[in-house]
């Protein structure tokens, strides 16, 4: 009875100091609730090439010193820029802008396109430069804050507020400016300023013979077509070339790139002294990669500095990263050993030597010190489910590992690699920010964001490993208890799968990677499971390119071993197993559904790809080859193949307009299910593309949840 007294007194006292009780549930709206997402530092970066780093808090631009990071001066406050703004006669902000330092004294912004410059000893605000304010695909130079944009087709540039048409294309089939290749091969821009700003290299996109995909805006009055360039597996693709633009002569060359049917024009690097420009040329077939070397001035053919192959396929994912100290040499990012690992070459093409070796990845080249000395990177040495800074010894080999503590690091780095500002996670910290110098000594803590979830009853998550089928490789398991867990009960479970390249599903951050919509799935009362299968991301090459030719298989069979750990688990419900998943997951999804009938009882698949041939030529081709070359390949990974056999709930969701995995995939496969008699339960959302977000991502949750509870959740 005295036990039971102070137990009260403990929870009374607690209600009376309105101390969290821990006992509150997620609902789908709390997704929008930012308090609920780990807290970030706005605009954080270094000061041009000092070790100060600077940051926006309640609307002000403010900064530290590194070496001294205690004490924090303001640059500039809203108030200030506003009465800068006026005296200019522009319309004056709601919230300090985002900045990008030019130099230690300048900083620039963008409003309503126009570039304003900050000069900070003189504490002056300029109008430097001006672009349309249709503009898109927007390339700024923080040197010259010269501008490259386009509109429409065509691409423009501005300089000093006068603007240039660059080209002037009618047929809108080809494209400058603009990223190729759908944003594979790391490629994220479509234009490129020389380290000296006086000329642009951009992209020339002819997709004339690309198929036009229809997609169709239902918002008008009667809808519209709204087609998309669509290039599938096998079909006619981009043709791709690279040109100069020099705004002082208002001419073009195009560099000689023997093309450009048939080829990708990747890792496009401008020499730090502007005479040449380097880029990749990667086959069709995504297995013979040339880097070359080309004049800039005239676009000529130099050299080829070398060359990777690979049976299955080369990925060019960087750019070539010059040293400081000595512009002849730049370090390459490359798989060719089975690891991302780091070389030394020069200009002439040899190399010098391999800078980092071992079975783990460099997952981000961060730079190297002012002498180039050093060589600092993050990578998984430590464990395929952490991040940690190191740095090595272009000479020696010698590698120190920077940052200690257990989980997930992204750091920025100052620029002489000084100091560097740690962004960590782990299950226990979702996000916190920590000044470091380069032995990892901790000098200032900026902001630790503990636990948003504190107000909230969550699932305890733990991470391990099981062995695949072949009983030698470990494959990666996230698992989450349902709230309030009872191991003597039986618990329906919930499959979360991905499984595609370039994806990392499990990670030592917060919550094990696995979010919002899984932690409120646990507090349904569901176990929440995922695992990383071969083919998934950061495990070496053989790992995830071991589904070369035949997707699907080994994915499966490594999931299906993930479901047998799951069965074997006292407190599992081996008859309300379900399973989810989106994209490459959405495939997964129907493939475990329909190819292991009757382990399944319910299923949810978002814009699955149903069919590969339906897929991208980039993508699709790099894992697949194409449906000629490899047409058993394609006919077994055809979920059309196995419609007929469905069992148990299936629910399809899929974005009308949806330019990544086409809508054509779901509906053919509803089209087979009703061949076969299957019924399958059906959700498109209107206008949407490959995803969802905002208050229609709060709907996909509430649907998905529903579902699950309706068909999984119930004994019955």
């Amino acid at each position: 009875m005295k036990k039971t007294y102070t137990i009260l007194f403990i929870l009374l006292v607690a209600v009376s100091l309105n101390l969290p009780a821990q006992n509150k549930l997620f609902t789908a709206d709390d997704y929008l609730n930012m308090d609920l997402h780990p807290k970030s530092i706005n605009n954080l970066s270094w000061r041009g090439n000092q070790d100060v780093f600077t940051f926006i808090e309640n609307n002000a631009l403010l900064q530290r010193n590194a070496a001294n990071p205690s004490k924090t001066d303001t640059i500039i406050n809203l108030a200030n820029l506003n009465k800068k703004l006026n005296d200019l006669n522009q319309k004056e902000l709601t919230s300090f802008p985002n900045i990008t330092w030019m130099d230690d004294n300048s900083f620039y912004f963008i409003s309503q396109s126009v570039i304003f410059k900050y000069d900070c000893p003189a504490a002056s605000l300029a109008k430097a430069n001006k672009f349309d304010k249709d503009g898109e695909n927007i390339t700024i130079d923080s040197k010259t804050l010269r501008v490259a944009y386009t509109i429409n087709n065509n691409l423009f540039v501005a300089i000093d507020g006068v603007t240039m048409q660059v080209t002037d294309e009618k047929n809108s089939n080809i494209l400058s400016g603009q990223v190729p290749s759908r944003n594979e091969f790391g490629i994220d821009a479509g234009s490129y300023w020389s380290p000296d700003g006086k000329r642009l290299a951009f992209y020339r996109i002819d997709q004339s013979e690309v198929t036009d995909y229809p997609l169709v805006n239902i918002y008008d009055r009667i809808a519209q077509a709204s087609p998309e360039k669509y290039p599938m597996a096998g079909m006619k693709s981009q043709k791709v070339e690279l040109g100069i633009f020099n705004p002082d002569v208002n001419e073009i060359v195009y560099l000689q790139t023997n093309g450009p049917e048939n080829q990708y024009l990747t890792s496009v690097t401008w020499d730090p002294a502007c005479r040449f420009i380097y880029t990749g040329i990667l086959n069709r077939d995504q297995n013979h990669l040339w880097m070359n070397k080309y004049d800039s001035g005239s676009g000529k053919f130099v050299k080829t500095l070398f060359e990777e192959t690979n049976d299955r396929y080369v990925e060019p994912m960087h750019g070539l990263s010059f040293l400081k100290s000595d512009l002849s040499k730049f370090i390459w990012q490359s798989r060719r050993d089975g690891w991302n690992h780091l070389y030394l070459y020069n200009t002439e093409g040899l190399l010098l030597k391999q800078i980092t070796t071992g079975q783990w990845e460099v997952t981000d080249l961060l730079g190297t010190d002012l002498h180039d000395r050093s060589v600092y990177y993050e990578s998984t040495m430590e464990s395929p489910v952490e991040r940690h800074l190191y740095k090595t010894d272009i000479k020696t080999g010698k590698t120190e590992k920077i940052t200690g503590t257990e989980g997930v690091h992204h750091t920025i780095a100052a620029p002489g690699m000084n100091f560097f500002i740690d962004v960590f996670s782990s299950p226990q910290m979702s996000r916190a920010y920590y000044v470091i110098d380069q032995k990892g000594t901790k000098l200032a803590v900026l902001s630790e964001d503990a636990n948003p979830y504190k107000d909230y009853k969550t699932g305890e998550m733990s991470i391990f490993t099981i062995k695949a089928n072949d009983g030698v490789t470990d494959l990666y398991c996230r698992l989450i208890k349902p709230v309030d867990f009872d191991p003597a009960k039986k618990y329906p479970s919930l499959v979360y799968v991905y499984g595609g390249p370039h994806a990392q599903m499990i990670e030592k951050s917060w919550t094990g990677g696995a979010g919002f919509w899984l932690n409120m799935m646990a507090q349904q009362g569901y176990v929440i499971f995922t695992l990383d299968n071969r083919g998934s991301a950061n495990r070496g090459f053989e790992f995830e390119s071991v589904i070369h030719r035949h997707v699907g298989d080994i994915e499966i069979a490594d999931q299906m071993t993930g479901v047998k750990y799951l069965k074997s688990l006292s407190y599992v419900d081996t008859t309300r197993i379900g399973v989810d998943g989106w994209s490459y997951g959405g495939f997964m999804t129907v493939s475990l559904m329909l190819r292991n009938p009757g382990v399944f009882r319910v299923a949810c698949a978002g814009g699955p790809v149903i069919d590969w041939k339906w897929y991208e030529v980039m993508y699709g081709e790099r894992y697949m080859d194409t449906p000629m070359e490899n047409p058993e390949g394609y006919k077994k990974a055809s979920l059309l193949n196995y419609a007929g056999n469905l069992q148990g709930k299936l629910l399809i969701i899929h974005g009308t307009n949806d330019n990544t995995v086409v809508w054509q995939n779901s509906l053919a496969f509803l089209d087979e299910c009703i061949r076969q008699g299957k019924q399958v339960d059906y959700f498109v959302y209107p206008g949407a593309v490959h995803n969802t977000a905002g208050r229609a991502r709060v709907h996909m949750f509430n649907k998905i949840t529903g579902y699950f509870n309706d068909y999984l959740k119930q004994t019955k």
